[in-house]
């Protein structure tokens, strides 16, 4: 059974909210893909949608990307937030 396709699956539990990466699963196409993810992570009626992605779809970055690839470019010093204020009650800056 491990020759079947490896799937993420995402379910967003409330209107509004992101879509947030549960688990994974096996399945033999899309459609079971979904289905299984309905059953095995919203069996508490927790989620309004579910995303489910073939794993070798996936494109990321490699842990040891990590400081070349999200180092802030040099030549564009606008992006940094030193030419403004930040108030305090801004979250998540």
């Amino acid at each position: 059974m491990t020759d079947l396709p490896l799937y993420e699956v995402f379910v967003r539990s409330k209107r509004g909210l992101n879509h947030v990466h549960v688990g994974s699963l096996r399945a033999a196409d899309d459609e079971t893909a979904l289905r299984h993810a309905r059953d095995l992570y919203t069996r508490r009626n927790e989620g309004v949608s579910i995303w489910v992605v073939r794993s070798d779809h996936i494109a990321a970055t490699s842990p040891d990307e990590k400081d070349p690839f999200f180092a802030p470019s040099a030549d564009k010093v606008y992006r940094h937030p030193t030419f403004y204020a930040i108030p305090g009650d801004v979250p998540h800056m």
